[in-house]
């Protein structure tokens, strides 16, 4: 359950308001990644994210699940906001 594992983790290091996880694994069966690993986007609002740019709330995302993007982990989109930016887009 590499979904509930990406959740477990988020939580513990990035404390959010809001995390979404959705496994996309399904929509790439066939693709030559898809043997290393699963497809997911996650949406992650958190106080953390507070001052940074993307590539650096990005980089707190990938901290805390390195070693799952080696296993487990083939593609990972990001949406990262703080509580007070608005739904819609990437930041």
């Amino acid at each position: 359950m590499i979904a509930v594992e990406i959740e477990r983790r988020l939580r513990a290091e990035l404390a959010p308001v809001q995390l979404d996880i959705r496994d996309d694994s399904a929509q790439h069966a066939g693709h030559a990644g898809a043997r290393e690993g699963g497809h997911f986007h996650v949406t992650v609002v958190s106080d953390r994210f507070t001052g940074l740019q993307r590539l650096a709330r990005h980089r707190l995302v990938y901290h805390a699940l390195s070693d799952l993007m080696q296993r487990g982990i083939h593609a990972l989109a990001i949406d990262a906001r703080t509580p007070g930016e608005s739904g819609s887009g990437q930041a």
